[in-house]
């Protein structure tokens, strides 16, 4: 699904799609929130340089690599950065995902 380019952004998790060389990623952040029932939208990056300015501005300073341009999946809750690929690891690693994408939990986990 593509977000509209109308904003505000429906409620819900974001995240940006880009090429092949990244979609073993984007499946793995997909795959997970279909799983837990986690409402989400995709933007398109790749084809849409309105999503592509809007992710590259959205990403905290401190967030960007050196070159200054943050590569997909970028994740976030509307309009509030969540993090990268790696901080969605790591946040589903720890089990502390639904804090790290800035949801409740569903009852029986964090």
């Amino acid at each position: 699904l593509l977000l509209e380019k109308n904003f505000p952004f429906k409620e819900g998790i974001l995240f940006f799609l880009f090429s092949n060389q990244i979609k073993k990623k984007q499946q793995e952040v997909v795959g997970f929130l279909e799983a837990n029932k986690i409402d989400f939208q995709q933007m398109d990056i790749a084809g849409d340089e309105d999503n592509r300015k809007w992710m590259r501005e959205n990403v905290p300073g401190e967030k960007k690599p050196q070159n200054g341009i943050p590569l997909p999946p970028q994740i976030f809750n509307e309009e509030r950065y969540c993090g990268d690929f790696e901080s969605f690891f790591s946040a589903k690693e720890e089990n502390i995902i639904y804090s790290f994408l800035g949801l409740a939990p569903p009852p029986g986990t964090k």
